[in-house]
């Protein structure tokens, strides 16, 4: 007897719209009553929708996802559903933007081995290419710094009419928070200028 297919969406907020998701499961033919929605983030899998997907969820069943991304946040949270989909729950999955990762049509060994050496292939790569940017950012920060390039927000220059401002707010005429306003600044910024001139 054939198992049973399952459908699961997820969209990370109640303001997104999950039809793209639920009329490409309506075309793989996963029945209505057997798709699982959550509206929230992808934070962690304490989901209602997720949590009783997995306890309905039994072997040689199948789970449709639109794309892998649904199942974590990260690659590491996305094998370790992919181990409990595939290996502790022994049901295939299906992919729809990604073809190559489907084991649901391939109920052999080989196919589930093929399958799992892609999706870790996708981990690694997509960790290295994480892991290089990061290391060209840091060459990048460490060139401009051996350039004597100042990294950072560029500060505000404090404008002429600074001065005129900061007599009448010394008088008593105006606030701080007024003060800046003219200036077209935050408060913050005025009593730094108030603080830099005082100083010189």
């Amino acid at each position: 007897m054939a198992g049973k297919m399952y459908g699961y969406i997820r969209v990370s907020t109640k303001e997104q719209n999950e039809d793209r998701q639920r009329i490409a499961m309506d075309e793989y033919g996963v029945p209505a009553e057997n798709v699982y929605i959550d509206r929230q983030s992808g934070k962690d899998f304490e989901r209602p929708g997720y949590r009783g997907l997995m306890e309905a969820l039994k072997e040689g069943d199948v789970f449709v996802i639109k794309s892998i991304d649904r199942l974590g946040r990260n690659f590491d949270e996305i094998l370790e559903q992919w181990r409990i989909i595939t290996v502790e729950k022994r049901a295939g999955v299906i992919v729809l933007d990604m073809p190559i990762l489907n084991t649901g049509l391939q109920r052999d060994l080989l196919g589930r081995v093929i399958a799992e050496m892609m999706l870790t292939l996708m981990s690694y790569m997509a960790e290295t290419e994480r892991e290089n940017i990061r290391q060209r950012q840091r060459e990048g920060i460490e060139a401009a710094r051996l350039r004597g390039v100042r990294l950072g927000r560029k500060p505000l220059e404090i404008p002429e009419e600074f001065e005129d401002i900061l007599e009448k707010w010394k008088k008593g005429i105006c606030s701080a928070t007024a003060a800046a306003k003219c200036l077209g600044v935050d408060r913050h910024t005025f009593m730094k200028w108030v603080r830099i001139t005082q100083a010189v």
